[in-house]
């Protein structure tokens, strides 16, 4: 078994002063830690892996290909391979976990 504490891989991506931490990866998937402070624009570029988001903290619009939705702790989103995708009007610090599958590469 692998188990993690959210507090734990928080304190560990900031020391390394990056966005985002992978923390496991898998055969068929892996899962990090992306963090946005509010008012921060996202660069990510769209991934050859499907994805899903949950989202953890904070507040932020999210654009999936043309289409937009307000996410907040709690909220899930399915954003498929290859989909250009951003998080902006991050109004709260942002903190989601992100499933890929398969592994990002």
């Amino acid at each position: 078994m692998k188990a993690f504490r959210l507090d734990e891989l928080e304190a560990e991506r900031a020391a390394n002063e990056g966005a985002y931490l992978q923390f496991l990866r898998e055969r068929n998937m892996s899962v990090g830690l992306y963090a946005l402070d509010a008012g921060e624009s996202d660069p990510q570029q769209p991934h050859r892996e499907d994805e899903v988001y949950f989202v953890v903290s904070g507040r932020a619009s999210i654009t999936v290909g043309m289409e937009t939705t307000q996410v907040g702790r709690g909220s899930v989103v399915y954003v498929p391979a290859g989909v250009p995708h951003k998080f902006h009007h991050i109004s709260e610090d942002l903190r989601v976990m992100v499933v890929f599958s398969p592994p990002e590469s």
